[in-house]
């Protein structure tokens, strides 16, 4: 989500710590109702970004508070629970990789974008963007063979002066890119090891936000939030090769689906002020939680949600395929993920 949506958030209270069971947290039971054929998922504080954790009936959650933290969402249950920081996590500093990194993160952790590289057995790497005390992208062990999950810091990569992170995603071979969201103009920045940051040719635009690539990596996808638009640019080409979709809404996160199609998430509003508004002060009427389904070689898209914004789920940031289901994250404070039919 934007970075002006996470300094608007500072002012939401503090974090429900431990085990959220579903319904149990936020607005309480009754307003947790299903609305017609939408469902909810109650608990989690403005979970901003969802992805799917391979293998798993888990999707793993960013809280975008001050204090916020990564959380697991059952599928089956619906249930959510805390996983960092929180009692079991540990901190194992990779130095040989990320020996620039100042150390652990603090409480004022407030992760953002998330990516998962998956490993070749239970263990998965994940990167996740973080604004508390330090512009940064950390990244972590998440362990899924034990009876519970496992998760384990081992480093950060602190972004460069001036660059305000949104999303990140893993890059083949190694690394990752992460979106640098600024109006009028901002841009992609690609991170390897050894090499660190540099701008990727061709990738700016007004507020580019969520972030994907290819599995082969010649292809960027990225949210313009500015432009109302999905971007696919060609990575390691020359000349670049850069087209887009427009979706007539503000595209947030980037996620793909099992079919190999994109999930693109984000607000529909008349302005970006419209929007603004709504996280900062609730006057929401009139702005809704939009995702559209988009073919990544022909940019064909299809919206699919279309859900005026409420109390509870507040904006839409970001959209996972779940079964038959769809679902739709947000941030502002809101205390749910929506649960929309396919």
């Amino acid at each position: 989500m934007l970075m002006q949506l996470t300094r608007l958030s500072m002012a939401v209270g503090a974090l429900v710590a431990g085990v959220l069971v579903a319904g149990a947290a936020g607005q309480g039971t009754a307003a947790c109702e299903p609305d017609g054929d939408v469902q909810f998922l109650c608990g989690p504080p403005s979970p901003e970004d969802l992805l799917a954790v391979p293998r798993t009936p888990l999707v793993l959650g960013s809280s975008m508070e001050v204090e916020g933290h990564l959380f697991l969402a059952d599928t089956r249950d619906h249930t959510t629970a805390v996983l960092f920081p929180a009692a079991g996590a540990r901190t194992r500093h990779d130095t040989a990789l990320y020996g620039a990194c100042p150390g652990p993160p603090t409480a004022r952790f407030q992760p953002h974008g998330l990516s998962l590289r998956q490993g070749d057995g239970d263990i998965h790497t994940a990167y996740v963007v973080g604004h508390g005390d330090r512009e940064s992208v950390e990244v972590f062990w998440l362990d899924m063979g034990g009876a519970q999950p496992l998760i384990t810091w081992v480093g950060c990569v602190v972004a460069p002066e001036g660059v305000s992170l949104n999303s990140v995603t893993s890059l083949p071979g190694g690394g990752f890119a992460a979106t640098n969201f600024s109006r009028p103009v901002g841009e992609v920045w690609e991170w390897r090891p050894g090499l660190g940051w540099s701008e990727v040719p061709g990738s700016t635009m007004s507020g580019p936000n969520g972030l994907l690539v290819s599995e082969d990596g010649r292809w960027y996808y990225i949210g313009g939030w500015g432009t109302q638009s999905v971007v696919r640019l060609s990575r390691g080409q020359t000349p670049v090769d850069k087209s887009e979709v427009n979706l007539g809404f503000h595209v947030d996160n980037l996620r793909w689906t099992p079919d190999g199609s994109l999930l693109a998430a984000g607000q529909g509003a008349g302005s970006p002020d419209a929007v603004f508004d709504c996280v900062g002060s609730g006057a929401c009427d009139g702005l809704t939680a939009r995702v559209a389904r988009v073919d990544p070689d022909t940019l064909a898209a299809e919206e699919i949600v279309n859900y005026p914004s409420t109390e509870g789920l507040i904006i839409g940031t970001g959209a996972i395929e779940v079964g038959d289901e769809i679902w739709v994250g947000g941030a502002g404070g809101g205390d749910r993920i929506g649960r929309f039919p396919q």
